[in-house]
């Protein structure tokens, strides 16, 4: 049995995460905020941590660590002329200030370990390019630099991936998919013509986190149903 942290485990990604986690039956701490508690996984320890504001002591649960997977993001879409900087701001905050806190605090517990995983996530968007994804792709791209440089600093006892996803079907996408003809179209715009599923993404997390994955350190993953690399 291993110890997993996950940042952001109650609800779309992260949930899955955690839940495919405990199916392999491994102990899982996660974190939720917002989240009703009725939204949670029963089999994990949850705590309250809100990543902008609260403290993270991984010492109180749990003083060594297999892995971090860090889910809080956002989906923001706009023309680049109505970008704000206190958007901006906010949105770095969220998807990059508080994954480089959260592993700062856990990372006495993954060193401790010696054979650590570190799991953050992107968009697809950073690298291929899309209409009004310009918020996004800017902090999406702080984290694949991030990663990077992480999984250099932090070899051999703790590898970093990063995982590049499409569209999924998640509450974070809901305006993007809140009608039949939405998800349609957006299926559509993929080769393999279907919307990604959180345990699509979630599958790819539990395998970095794995000791299957023992030789793959400092690499960007994309999972995307082939929008980035086909033409079809």
């Amino acid at each position: 049995m291993k110890n997993y942290l996950v940042i952001g485990g109650s609800s779309g990604i992260g949930l899955s995460i955690v839940k495919q986690l405990i199916d392999k039956g491994h102990q899982v701490y996660s974190t939720y905020n917002s989240n009703s508690e009725n939204n949670l996984n029963s089999n994990a320890f949850y705590f309250k941590h809100d990543v902008l504001t609260d403290s993270l002591n991984t010492g109180d649960f749990a003083s060594n660590l297999d892995g971090l997977v860090y889910c809080p993001g956002s989906i923001n879409l706009k023309p680049f002329k109505r970008l704000k900087e206190n958007d901006m701001i906010d949105d770095f905050k969220l998807n990059v200030s508080g994954a480089v806190k959260s592993i700062q605090s856990a990372l006495p517990a993954l060193l401790e370990n010696g054979k650590a995983s570190i799991v953050l996530f992107s968009s697809v968007a950073v690298g291929t390019g899309f209409n009004f994804h310009t918020q996004v792709s800017m902090c999406k791209g702080a984290i694949e630099g991030l990663g990077i440089s992480l999984a250099a600093e932090l070899a051999p006892k703790v590898r970093v991936n990063i995982i590049s996803p499409s569209l999924t079907q998640t509450k974070l996408a809901d305006k993007l998919l809140n009608t039949e003809q939405k998800i349609e179209a957006n299926k559509m715009r993929h080769p393999l013509k279907q919307i990604g599923l959180p345990s699509d993404i979630a599958s790819l997390a539990a395998f970095l986190l794995s000791d299957d994955s023992s030789w793959i350190t400092g690499q960007n993953i994309t999972i995307d149903g082939g929008i980035s690399r086909l033409k079809v």
